[in-house]
């Protein structure tokens, strides 16, 4: 049974914790690799570099939302593509664990699973713009 007087502080606390990991994903890409070096390394991958360009607003523009409550839940949709794009480009051929060379798929996927259940469960407490009108 689902405690409706704590859930919508999990899902709060889900949205919170999923958004923090987008927007530091993508400070990582801005502040450490750079966009230039970012668009780069997706080159590398046979991709084209403007898609670094598109996924770091993704994950800025995506982790603001989150993090806000603002459409959450197809917030949290629009972004598993991302995490797909990374498992398949980059994690899938390193294996399961996260801790393997190049890192595996573990992490990308579970964090697949946290935006599943986000978009299942809702905007949660504090939300600005909820993906649903309550009745």
């Amino acid at each position: 049974m689902i405690d409706t007087r704590t859930a919508p502080y999990a899902a709060f606390i889900l949205r919170i914790s999923l958004g923090v990991l987008f927007l530091a994903h993508f400070g990582l890409k801005f502040f450490v690799f750079t966009p230039a070096g970012t668009a780069q390394f997706f080159q590398s991958l046979g991709l084209p570099g403007a898609l670094a360009y598109l996924t770091m607003a993704a994950e800025l523009l995506g982790a603001i939302a989150l993090i806000l409550g603002v459409y959450t839940r197809f917030v949290a949709i629009a972004l598993i593509p991302i995490l797909l794009g990374a498992i398949v480009t980059v994690h899938w051929s390193a294996g399961f664990f996260f801790t393997n060379a190049n890192g595996g798929w573990e992490f990308p996927a579970f964090w697949i699973i946290g935006l599943l259940a986000l978009a299942l469960v809702g905007d949660g407490a504090f939300a600005l713009k909820p993906s649903i009108a309550k009745k």
